[in-house]
């Protein structure tokens, strides 16, 4: 990997564990934080995939101490709107974009090809790294993360609102589950770690489904 020291990135911002880690593993190679992105719904109730409220990824951003920008779209507009975003990125002076992908080629692909559009240079610091690896570093450094989605197609609903930990990789492990959640099992919510300046404090609603999804809605204390 080239040199990033002192680079300025956007990072793409889910709000849970894995861009968490992108953006702490971009710090640590000593590239700048500029910016997050994080896409939403369409309605731009919840932000896309994490189901998060724009008050806690905004009290995550400031938390940060980065300013937040955010795209609403559907599936069918997600593209033009990230390239959008993107080419704003460019125009003040961000080189570099952050994301969390771990070893998924058509996601990859995806986020290069786009990234080129805008002149944007795609950073993936998880990739190809053991899952194992990296969730185990997520909790050794001193991050704090809750599951807020499950997929029940793949999981059980029972694991929602719960914290994540040592031992419940090792429940999870022993079901069959990946303990990362590459593959869409579940997602999580982030609130605190080394990146963050002070503990997002969050609440935890009570369980939705929503077809084959759980959630528990999040809010700020």
């Amino acid at each position: 990997m080239p040199k990033l020291k002192d680079i300025p990135f956007v990072c793409s911002w889910s709000g849970g564990k894995d861009s968490a880690m992108a953006y702490y593993r971009a710090m640590k190679m000593g590239m700048r934080p500029k910016k997050l992105l994080t896409m939403f719904e369409e309605e731009g109730d919840i932000s896309k995939s994490h189901a998060l409220p724009l008050e806690v990824v905004t009290a995550q951003a400031e938390h940060l101490g980065v300013p937040l920008s955010i795209k609403e779209a559907s599936w069918n507009s997600y593209e033009g709107q990230f390239i959008d975003a993107m080419d704003k990125c460019r125009t003040e002076g961000i080189t570099h974009g952050v994301f969390g992908d771990i070893d998924l080629e058509g996601h990859l692909e995806w986020v290069q090809k786009t990234c080129a559009k805008s002149n944007i240079v795609a950073v993936h610091p998880l990739w190809k790294e053991p899952r194992r690896k990296i969730i185990e570093e997520l909790l050794d450094v001193g991050f704090e993360a809750w599951i807020v989605v499950v997929n029940t197609t793949m999981m059980p609903a029972e694991f929602i609102g719960r914290k994540f930990s040592n031992e419940l990789i090792v429940e999870l492990e022993a079901l069959g589950i990946d303990a990362c959640g590459e593959n869409g099992e579940f997602h999580t919510v982030v609130v605190d770690g080394p990146i963050f300046s002070k503990r997002v404090p969050i609440r935890i609603g009570e369980t939705v489904e929503r077809g084959n999804y759980v959630f528990s809605p999040v809010s700020i204390e």
